[in-house]
């Protein structure tokens, strides 16, 4: 049966408005010890589209689950030939405002981790360093019967050869870096195999329906517990996967903060909502806090 993913979530209970001051993130990044949970909210601005926000991609698009790429042939061509075309575009985003910020403020001391929803790189793209990839990388490849991992350059490259003259025209892109394709388009596209043992290639990134590795999971509540306070950016914080670690943080009593346009379901248990987009709150953040946040002062304050 296919699942179909976690397209909203209703309050229960009246919750706090947002607030338009991000004056509570510049206190509690002053002090230190911050920990970054960041999702897709924070790469709209690169060009990459988000899940849930106003116009993402969970309106017009069920991504590929775990259950369907693992069981159905067919469903893996599709799935490679429309992220085949997407990652042409996907690997081309760059980083924003809010990535700059974050990485910005890890280089002054002031995040004790970052961990991240999205399987972009644009983090790490930005200068954040030992960023926790919760749902893995797009820029990765791993074959199902030996483990092997390998660059997705090098699959798009094979892609490219199996393929030739494969240039259709997507409808839209997705933030999981599948791009829209009807079934014509995909035609008979063909899927390579893996090249050390002939097994079935996925990207390494976690799919709906499957698990978040459990040692990833730990190392992430390790990293909320030894934090001093949580700051949630661009996460609609709809399913468990982040979830979890704001009620942890707030569970012990951490202070949790969130920059998102719209509610969360996590905003009762945040000290407040910032309802500003992220590379507006972030930057202003930072200039309350004396720290640049350009691409050229990053370059030059970059160990």
């Amino acid at each position: 049966m296919r699942m179909r993913p976690t397209l909203s979530w209703t309050p229960a209970e009246d919750l706090p408005p947002g607030i338009t001051d991000p004056e509570p993130v510049a206190d509690a990044l002053s002090t230190g010890g911050v920990l970054v949970l960041s999702g897709a909210g924070i790469s709209t601005e690169s060009g990459i589209p988000d899940y849930r926000g106003e116009g993402g991609s969970l309106s017009r698009h069920t991504p590929m689950t775990y259950q369907d790429f693992t069981s159905d042939a067919r469903a893996r061509r599709r799935y490679w030939a429309r992220s085949h075309l997407g990652w042409r575009t996907f690997g081309r985003a760059r980083p924003n405002a809010g990535h700059r910020a974050v990485a910005a403020f890890g280089r002054h001391g002031l995040l004790s981790g970052v961990i991240t929803q999205n399987v972009d790189g644009l983090h790490q793209a930005a200068g954040s360093e030992d960023v926790v990839e919760l749902h893995g990388s797009l820029a990765r490849v791993v074959c199902l019967s030996c483990g092997a991992l390998s660059p997705r350059g090098d699959l798009a490259r094979r892609l490219e050869e199996a393929n030739p003259g494969f240039e259709p025209v997507a409808a839209a892109l997705n933030p999981d870096g599948d791009a829209d394709l009807t079934d014509e388009q995909v035609g008979d596209f063909r899927v390579v195999p893996c090249a050390s043992c002939g097994g079935v290639l996925k990207p390494d990134v976690v799919f709906f329906g499957e698990n978040v590795p459990p040692r990833r999971v730990e190392h992430c509540r390790e990293l909320v517990r030894e934090a001093s306070s949580l700051l949630v950016l661009g996460s609609s914080l709809t399913v468990m996967s982040g979830l979890r670690f704001v009620r942890q943080a707030a569970g012990a009593g951490k202070p949790v903060l969130i920059v998102n346009l719209a509610p969360t379901r996590g905003d009762r248990h945040a000290l407040a909502r910032v309802a500003l987009p992220l590379g507006a709150a972030l930057t202003a953040v930072a200039g309350r806090l004396g720290i640049p946040v350009d691409g050229e002062a990053a370059a030059r304050t970059s160990p």
